[in-house]
């Protein structure tokens, strides 16, 4: 089979690429150039060329800079504005890797897409990996399910530690084995803040004010913080903790209160992505990506990709903007961006 592999300069994509060529598969590599972040490319085209050569593939370097700016970046960017805490590496998933790259895939003739994401696909759902420590199927819940059958993860079933020995059993593999692993939005150098100063003044002190709207402290600007934030705001004369339960960006204002205000049993979400026929069902939902699974009752407006979530206990930081993935077990069986 012709299979096309996103490969990064990491461990992951690199091992990924040499199964499937052990496989027997007819394997092409294609590295992606998403954003212009100083000195990023030149180290990761120069790995993914190493691979090729010892590999014996074809690698193309895709620029996609526009596509993601559109997509990814400048959504990013707006919905801090909007004083909300966005999630590109789910949109990324769905428009550029699993979308124009897979686009760019079958226009060369491939029949596959491979990807070196820790997650499986078991009839037809997105399922947690065999490595629960890695497993990503959370940051692909909004790739559609038509997509899935045109997508393979070589990796889903195995150990992030297998693959890293080996590929230090490799003498050429050695550095992706030992490299360091980047787990950070790879467009962001240091902090979000950083990327927002390009765009905007994020620096613009306002009010922090409490649920009834009286001011009882000062903010450096509400861009710097998200639902639950505790630390970097001034409460006049406070003895307990405060934590943010809302951001008005129009007023340039942070809502804040005790740890109890953060509590929410019911969710709004929008853009919902169904892997079911069923418009109301229980399921296991993650509010954020490192958040335990809650149980929830899910109703599903399928006209306008609309859902309410009902959750059996309260969820502490429910924040606008972020992913919220529903689980039947280990299979992803819809997500939604919170939106209340």
């Amino acid at each position: 089979m012709k299979i096309m592999v996103a490969m990064s300069g990491g461990v992951d994509s690199t091992m990924t690429a040499k199964f499937l060529q052990e496989a027997g598969h007819e394997v092409q590599g294609c590295y992606m150039m998403l954003h212009q972040k100083p000195g990023y490319h030149e180290e990761n085209i120069r790995k993914v060329k190493k691979v090729g050569e010892y590999l014996g593939i074809k690698v193309h370097i895709l620029d996609l800079q526009d596509k993601f700016n559109e997509y990814v970046y400048d959504p990013f960017v707006r919905l801090y504005k909007e004083g909300k805490t966005p999630n590109p590496c789910a949109l990324c998933n769905k428009f550029i890797k699993l979308g124009a790259l897979l686009d760019f895939a079958k226009a060369n003739g491939c029949e596959k897409l491979a990807t070196g994401h820790y997650v499986q696909v078991v009839d037809g759902f997105i399922t947690c990996a065999k490595d629960p420590s890695k497993d990503q199927s959370y940051f692909l819940a909004q790739v559609p399910k038509e997509v899935l059958k045109d997508v393979i993860f070589p990796l889903g079933d195995k150990f992030k530690k297998d693959i890293k020995e080996l590929a230090r059993g490799v003498k050429v593999l050695e550095e992706f084995a030992t490299q360091a692993e980047s787990s950070e939005i790879c467009f962001v150098e240091n902090t979000y803040i950083e990327v927002l100063n390009k765009h905007y003044n994020t620096n613009l002190p306002g009010n922090v004010v409490d649920k009834d709207g009286n001011i009882i402290g000062r903010h450096q600007g509400y861009m710097h913080y998200t639902i639950g934030k505790r630390r970097g705001f001034e409460v006049f004369g406070a003895h307990e903790p405060h934590f943010v339960i809302k951001i008005n960006a129009e007023k340039n204002e942070i809502v804040v209160g005790t740890k109890d205000d953060l509590a929410q049993k019911v969710v709004e979400l929008e853009n919902v992505n169904l892997f079911i026929d069923e418009d109301k069902f229980e399921c296991e939902t993650k509010i954020r990506y490192r958040s335990p699974k809650l149980e929830a009752f899910v109703e599903v407006d399928k006209a306008n990709k609309t859902a309410k979530l009902t959750l059996n206990q309260n969820a502490l930081g429910v924040a606008q903007g972020q992913l919220c993935v529903m689980y039947d077990g280990d299979r992803v069986i819809a997500s939604g961006f919170i939106k209340n």
